[in-house]
This record gives C-alpha cells, structure tokens and sequence, in this order.
C-alpha cells in the first residue's frame, strides 16, 4: 500500500512538474506547458509574443541560435547542454531576461542552486520581480525543500498574478509535498 502511494505521489509530483516553472506572464518561458485540464490551443501564446518584451530585435542571430537550441535541449532533458547554450546567449546578451530565465531553470533541474539563485537575481535586476521569476524561484526552492522560502515566492506571485494557473499549481503542489513531507524532483 505504502508503495503503490509513493508512486502516484511520484507520477503526481512529475505531471505537476512539466506545468511547474512555467508561467502565462508577459515573458515568453522557454520551458512552458499547459497546466493541468487546459486546452492546448486555448493557453498557446500568439506568433507574435514569442518573444520576450523589450528583446525583439536586440539579438543577433547567433544569440537567437543559442536561446534557441536551449530551449530544445531544455524540454529534452539535456540540461548540460541546454545550460552550455543558455550560457552563451547569456553572454552574448546580457540584458535578455529570457536566457537568464532559462539558465536559472537549467541550473536548477542541475541542482546548482547558488547559480541558479544568481542567474534569478540578473532577470530580476533587468525586469523586476514578475510573477514569472517569482514563480520560477518558488519552484526552485521546492527543489531544495525549503518550503517556508518557496510558499513566500509563490504567494508574491500570486499577488502580482492572481489568476496564474502555474502560480495556483505551484502553490497546490508545495501544498501536497509540505503536508506529505515529499520531495519533489
């Protein structure tokens, strides 16, 4: 019995997982799938906003190239090689709140949680505390088990974006693993 309960846990905490740093906010994430019960269609966010705010024409092809195959890497599970690529448009543009998101993302899913926190503070410091970030950083410090620092994230980003489906799965989640004390991977 306790088995068979541990695995739907886990099976839970991985279907909760792919809608986990993922946001509905101006910012595009690159790691974005729809929560729970939405239509695929109906959450796709518009050809045009796929690009972050205030970054359209800012890159050059080869940063294009980098945050690109990142994003690839990221949804294949390859997070040493998306991080390499993440890095490198983080390089080539420093102020694209977007590569600093998806590096933060890939650190974490690398358990590198002091660079994660560090590639968080650079996309706050080019946009401010969006409920995107805030979300992506209450999810990373359910990845280190600190829940009491993840349910304040997620609650400032439940301020700034009440209606924000992965914020309210996030919360959900940190919910079920804080009550259980499981871990969430």
């Amino acid at each position: 019995m306790r088995i068979g309960l541990a695995r739907a846990l886990v099976v839970a905490a991985a279907a909760l997982w792919l809608a986990g740093c993922s946001t509905s906010g101006s910012l595009t994430n690159p790691f974005a799938g729809n929560p729970p019960g939405a239509d695929a269609n109906a959450s796709a966010p518009p050809e045009a906003d796929s690009e972050p705010m205030g970054s359209i024409g800012a890159r050059a092809s080869a940063g294009d190239d980098d945050l690109s195959q990142g994003k690839t890497l990221y949804r294949a599970n390859n997070f040493s090689e998306a991080e390499k690529h993440f890095r490198r448009a983080t390089e080539q543009h420093p102020r694209d709140e977007e590569a600093w998101l998806g590096l933060a993302a890939t650190y974490d899913r690398l358990h590198r949680f002091t660079e994660a926190d560090q590639a968080y503070d650079r996309a706050i410091a080019i946009v401010g505390a969006t409920a995107e970030i805030l979300n992506n950083q209450g999810y990373s410090y359910m990845l280190r088990h600190d829940y009491k620092r993840a349910h304040v994230a997620l609650k400032a980003a439940q301020r700034k974006d009440p209606h924000n489906k992965y914020v309210q799965n996030n919360l959900h989640l940190l919910e079920q693993s804080a009550r259980r004390g499981v871990a969430i991977d």
